[in-house]
């Protein structure tokens, strides 16, 4: 079986580089192409009367609401200019909450009364949709019989053109609510937690004199995935149904050489590269770098800044297509946190910042950060939303495939921290103190080489190990997963920022009508927020076991796994600030908490019993064929009077192996017998008892295979999967 599928992945590579790798097409020119299947502002300009452009854009930057007349005219000429490139059917393209997107395309055909058909679009139908919502996680906010829903277009987000095949469809990006009004998805919040930012931002604006009337949160999210061949790939029934491997030994090289980081980019991989980003810039997504991760198989892709909305749709839209382009290219896209143990996983870095409708970005130090008030009162409030509410933001990355990663030498840690860099904590150092002294800076870095130019030097070091890091005019959230949407995550770190920034504007306002002045007020405020909140900062190594004991020193949390962190998303200081911002409110944050938690039962309860049907329907028949073999071999040997040792060892050893096998998988399919009225108790046993049983059966399957045969073994293995290129 193994050298079967292995042949038949070399055939696939050799077919790939005859048929397509010979001649490739050039890519064309990001410039040339950029946008061009987007319904953007170029277009809107040019296709809309004045009146209701002008309209369209009110609701873009101010929120002012759309007449219905007026979406009439832009359904009209997004229609046509949809119908124009080819378009037959156009979609309401929403995030529920299952993690991925969703879509039902309708047809612009309409019937006449003299039995022909025009393509028609209505103001009505570029508004609102109805999708059945009975079908969509809930968290107990809807019943099963209680099915309407509503897709509510979300103008700041472009409509786009989706091109498979010879099907083109218009893509209509909108928020999901239910009868109710509650937020059954994850744009919905989004959009709330961004306006709730948004207005306690321009309150400390105002104190600074400044003209800005709104604040929108920006980020630029890297994503890390593999690929592997997809021969492999869909003859690993754990990676088709899992996304991650189930069982798999260790191959005898890994990532010990570090050779694979930013190594040159194998051609096939290079391939789908281009033609992802070929696509995504048609979309007008704005994707800027590409390449080798850690890991062998590893790579990433990064986008330039963008508004966090339309980078959260953006970001999805990455995914989708390489999950989809990949196949063409003989490969599989691998997005799971950890898809081989052992190995490096993937995250997704939540680059994260604020910017005013001025252009400024509020988290730009500038040249001089200790002499700019501003910087320092929007980084101090960050520093007070991780610190109080570092359980939410803990909650809003876990999943039971980011327990695989967090906490391991690989990812930042479980507990939550803040990484400023020397400078930074320098300042925040005196300003605590009050006593001044020579800020540290930059300067120039001299690399001791006579043709090389000197360098313009930061004035702090990176740090790798940090969940949370400043990394120049940005927040970098470094523990979000490679699967998930930044939705979430976004929604928190907005909301919790939101609320640090209301804090803290109202301690300015109080100060100034006190008879401070600006800087008086700004002075006495930072001093305070740094002296409750210091304990949040650490520049040190996150991986090292003296920081889990400082940590705890501090008073930080350390929620270890996703059934710890969960439940922070409805404590009351949580669902109070959610409400007070009118973010969410409190049904629609345990129905959160519900889906999360059931999620996670479901995700190890699928990985469980995959794992048995996996051991009794693959490992278990090999093993026992090889087996038989030496068995044989022994009695062959026996017979003819010349015992050997070394078979005799043999048998026994993979005759212990056979039997631990066994004995663990029952045990695994015993304990996923359990059931509990309780999804929490449940999730606990599943914890608690059925991953540690998981873990136990994995380690037999992985011994078998190390002494098993190659060509009998079922699965393809670590060293074909990570390094057939």
């Amino acid at each position: 079986m193994g050298s079967a599928v292995m042949r038949d992945a070399i055939k696939g590579i050799r077919d790939w580089y005859v048929t397509e790798g010979r001649a490739p097409e050039t890519a064309p020119r990001a410039s040339a192409i950029f946008g061009e299947l987007v319904f953007n502002d170029e277009v809107q300009r040019a296709r809309l009367p004045k009146a209701v452009y002008r309209a369209l854009r009110r609701t873009i930057t101010r929120g002012e609401p759309l007449d219905l007349s007026v979406a009439d005219t832009i359904a009209t000429a997004m229609k046509d200019w949809a119908v124009e490139h080819g378009a037959t059917h156009y979609t309401h393209w929403f995030q529920p909450l299952t993690g991925i997107t969703a879509e039902k395309h309708d047809s612009f055909l309409s019937p006449t009364p003299d039995g022909r058909a025009v393509a028609e679009f209505n103001g009505k139908e570029l508004i609102q949709g109805e999708p059945d919502a009975s079908s969509f996680p809930s968290g107990g906010m809807r019943s099963t019989f209680e099915a309407r829903g509503y897709t509510a277009w979300d103008p700041t987000s472009p409509p786009w053109l989706l091109v498979s095949g010879k099907a083109v469809t218009l893509v209509i990006p909108t928020a999901f609510v239910s009868w109710t009004g509650e937020a059954l998805d994850k744009k919905t919040p989004l959009l709330r937690s961004m306006e709730a930012l948004s207005r306690q931002a321009v309150r400390i604006l105002r104190l600074f004199g400044s003209p800005a009337e709104r604040v929108v949160t920006t980020c630029g999210p890297e994503q890390e995935y593999f690929l592997i061949d997809r021969y492999f790939y869909l003859n690993r029934p754990d990676l088709i149904n899992a996304g991650r491997t189930l069982f798999g030994a260790r191959p005898p090289k890994g990532q010990e050489l570090e050779d694979q980081y930013f190594g040159a980019i194998p051609e096939r991989a290079m391939a789908l590269m281009s033609e992802v980003e070929t696509e995504l810039y048609r979309c007008g997504v704005p994707v800027k770098t590409r390449h080798n991760e850690v890991a062998p198989g590893q790579y990433e892709v990064a986008p330039v800044f963008e508004n966090a909305n339309v980078a959260t749709d953006h970001q999805m839209m990455t995914m989708e297509a390489l999950r989809r382009l990949a196949p063409k290219y003989g490969l599989a896209c691998l997005l799971h946190e950890k898809p081989f143990a052992g190995v490096n996983g993937s995250g997704k870095h939540l680059n994260w910042s604020m910017s005013d409708d001025q252009g400024n970005n509020l988290l730009n130090p500038g040249d001089t950060p200790h002499e700019n008030m501003q910087f320092l009162i929007f980084c101090a409030a960050v520093l007070r939303a991780v610190d109080t509410w570092q359980g939410l933001l803990r909650m809003s990355i876990a999943s039971a495939g980011n327990d695989h990663r967090l906490g391991a030498n690989e990812a930042p840690p479980a507990i939550l921290s803040i990484f400023l860099g020397d400078m930074l904590t320098d300042i925040f150092e005196q300003i605590e103190t009050g006593r001044a002294k020579s800020t540290k800076q930059g300067g120039l870095l001299d690399t001791g080489v006579m043709v090389l130019p000197k360098l313009p030097r930061d004035p702090g070091d990176r740090n790798r190990t940090s969940p949370f890091a400043f990394t120049g005019a940005k927040f970098e959230f470094r523990a979000v997963s490679a699967n998930q949407s930044i939705g979430f995550p976004n929604i928190a770190l907005n909301t919790a920022v939101a609320d640090a920034l209301d804090v803290t504007a109202t301690e300015l306002e109080k100060a100034m009508k006190g008879g401070k002045s600006l800087e008086e007020a700004v002075y006495g405020v930072l001093r305070a927020i740094v002296k409750n909140h210091k304990r949040i900062i650490f520049n040190g190594n996150g991986y090292s076991k003296e920081w889990e004991k400082e940590a705890a020193k501090r008073g930080l949390l350390n929620l270890k796994n996703t059934v710890d962190a969960l439940p922070e998303l409805v404590k009351p200081g949580v669902v109070t600030i959610f409400e007070k911002h009118r973010v969410l409110n409190e049904r629609e944050l345990h129905a959160r908490y519900e889906i999360n938690l059931e999620t996670y039962v479901k995700t190890v309860n699928v990985e469980a019993q995959l794992m048995v049907l996996m051991a009794n329907r693959y490992i278990l028949p090999a093993a026992i064929g090889y087996q038989t073999e030496v068995a044989n071999s022994v009695a062959a040997l026996k017979a003819a009077g010349a015992a050997s040792r070394g078979t005799a060892k043999a048998l026994k050893t993979i005759t212990g192996l056979v039997d631990d096998l066994k004995s663990r998988a029952d045990t695994l399919a015993d304990l996923l017998e359990h059931t509990d009225d309780s999804t929490l108790k449940h999730a606990k046993f599943m914890r608690d008892q059925v991953i540690p049983a998981m873990n136990a059966l994995r380690e037999a399957g992985d011994a078998l295979e190390v002494v098993c045969p190659h060509e009998t073994w079922p699965l393809p293995t670590y060293r074909e999967m990570l390094f057939v290129r």
